[in-house]
């Protein structure tokens, strides 16, 4: 792939990253935007519907997993990366869900924080932010290794 075709690409899946959180937050139930967006630091958590949540929260997980997966793709080029990815993205996502059924089922935790850590892995790319500059080291380590 030519490098004006690569950085094309990479514009394009950023803007789907960024669609993601503009056009579908409409259509997702997540009741903790509003709450997060209020005065959040003196009410409770507002009741949810669990089960729709976590649904809601897997799908938005899943869409940003694929387009995250496709951006490691284009910038290294390499299925082993987007493999070993693929095994961090479940895991992390089995740690997160698991986490946060826990913590708002059972309200583990007064307060908010870990709530709002939680869900913003959950929601957003950041383990795309995390495994960009991993891989890249590696490769500069593997250069460097070789001469």
């Amino acid at each position: 792939m030519g490098k004006i075709a690569k950085f094309v690409l990479l514009f394009l899946l950023i803007l789907c990253l960024i669609g993601v959180r503009v056009f579908l937050e409409p259509f997702l139930y997540d009741p903790l935007i509003d709450y997060f967006k209020s005065d959040y630091l003196h009410k409770p958590i507002p009741d949810l519907n669990l089960g729709l949540y976590m649904l809601n929260l897997s799908f938005r997980f899943f869409i940003n997993s694929i387009i995250s997966l496709s951006i490691l793709y284009v910038i290294f080029n390499k299925k082993s990366v987007v493999k070993f990815s693929s095994k961090v993205y479940v895991i992390t996502f089995l740690i997160l869900i698991i986490s946060f059924y826990l913590v708002i089922k059972y309200q583990l935790i007064d307060g908010y924080l870990m709530i709002f850590y939680l869900r913003r892995f959950l929601i957003h790319p950041i383990i795309l932010l995390l495994l960009i500059p991993a891989f890249y080291y590696q490769r500069l380590a593997f250069k460097s290794n070789d001469n």
